[in-house]
């Protein structure tokens, strides 16, 4: 969430970045100043009251003691007065700063300088492209047709049990998603990274925190009874367990990783695009979170960047790395890498992570500082990314590794899979 005060004082410069992220409600921002100078009036007007009551309360103890009851009375009488005044001016204060909230809640962070400008995905920019794409000979299928001949994966009956986009993963097809998530896991600890097994449903506070809500709350799957939400990415528990906390300057980094499904509703997503593992509702990922200094955010993004990146070099998949533009970042990111895996047998980029700074958006919104050497109390910055995100990993892995005798087994798997090829 933005600051009112640096959007005061940075008028022009805030609505420039948020063009960037082709935010058309700009006059949102003009709405939102007006909003907080009428907070200010009447929390002058509440505090003059305020005053005011406390100079007459005094004086009833002073005509009290002089025995001076009529002015006692009269004074009496103009306390219950401010304080009539005081309760309706509370009311008209809790009203206008609810609808600054609500209105500075509907505000996306701001985008990093270093952002390009652009509308569309085809405006992003390729930093980075590692890897060798695979010939496959004509034989060659995707990997909806390769699950099925392996029987590794059962769509049909993970939609009889739940509904489409549910996979029920099955034998040599389970094994290898664990075999990823370990892999992925043991990667990030070795890395410094602390694993945590977080709950896979948030509370409403959570959400907000991150800035799920109120941007994302139709893609979310809600538990009406409970006010629960099935959590999208662990990046929202994970950076939750610091909300409303101090923590130490020198404990800064605090990195974070842990493997949790996600749960999406992907509502208006169809057609050849989604086959497969290309679009699901329900997957694994493992996930890397950091709160970090704000001096440290952008060489730490730079780090985890090169972090992901190993990881598919490791995996021996063609990939590309891609600096957002504005209009294709999510709401709550300053700064966005994705990077894309090569589908040989669909002839196609996939989207398997995305690496972001959020500045102080998120902490902010979950008082999430720290003391600086100063002794002056300093949000942290947040920092997430995916590492890495299942289904198209292995759709890839799939896809590219095919051959006449079965899959090959990338070799930094094979001693967590146990196997050298799925046959």
């Amino acid at each position: 969430m933005l600051q009112v005060a640096f959007l005061r004082n940075n008028l022009e410069l805030v609505k420039n970045k948020l063009a960037v992220k082709n935010f058309t409600n700009i006059q949102l921002v003009d709405e939102i100043i007006e909003l907080d100078e009428q907070r200010k009036k009447l929390q002058l007007e509440f505090d003059g009251t305020q005053s005011k009551v406390n100079t007459a309360s005094k004086e009833i103890g002073q005509f009290l003691a002089k025995g001076e009851k009529e002015k006692a009375a009269i004074a009496k009488q103009e306390v219950a007065t401010f304080k009539t005044g005081i309760q309706q001016i509370t009311e008209k204060l809790n009203s206008i700063e609810k609808l600054l909230l609500d209105n500075l809640l509907q505000l996306p962070n701001l985008p990093s300088d270093l952002v390009p400008k652009g509308k569309l995905p085809s405006d992003n920019i390729i930093v980075k492209e590692g890897g060798l794409i695979p010939k496959l000979d004509a034989t060659a299928v995707p990997h909806w047709d390769l699950i099925k001949k392996y029987d590794l994966i059962d769509f049909e009956t993970g939609a009889k049990i739940t509904g489409s986009g549910f996979p029920l993963y099955k034998g040599k097809g389970a094994k290898l998603q664990r075999a990823l998530i370990q892999y992925f896991l043991d990667y990030n600890i070795a890395a410094g990274y602390t694993e945590y097994l977080p709950p896979f449903m948030v509370n409403e506070n959570s959400a907000y925190g991150t800035g799920q809500l109120p941007d994302k709350e139709g893609q979310m799957y809600f538990m009406q009874a409970d006010n629960f939400y099935m959590i999208p990415t662990a990046e929202v528990p994970l950076t939750n367990i610091y909300r409303d906390e101090i923590v130490k300057e020198n404990s800064l980094p605090i990195k974070m990783t842990a493997y949790t499904p996600c749960f999406r509703r992907e509502a208006g997503s169809f057609g050849k695009d989604v086959r497969g593992l290309n679009r699901v509702h329900q997957f694994d990922k493992v996930e890397i979170v950091q709160i970090v200094h704000p001096d440290k955010s952008y060489e730490i993004l730079n780090e985890m960047v090169a972090h992901v990146e190993q990881l598919l070099k490791n995996l021996n998949l063609p990939y590309r790395i891609l600096k957002l533009c504005g209009g294709d970042m999510s709401f709550a990111s300053a700064l966005t890498f994705d990077f894309e895996v090569y589908s040989a047998a669909q002839d196609k980029w996939l989207e398997v992570s995305s690496v972001s700074n959020f500045e102080t958006f998120q902490t902010n919104r979950m008082k999430i500082r720290f003391k600086n050497e100063n002794g002056k109390m300093q949000l942290a910055h947040s920092l997430n990314g995916s590492s890495l995100a299942l289904p198209r990993i292995v759709a890839c892995l799939l896809e590219n590794n095919q051959t006449e005798n079965g899959i090959q087994i990338p070799e930094i798997l094979q001693a967590y899979f146990g196997s050298k090829l799925i046959d």
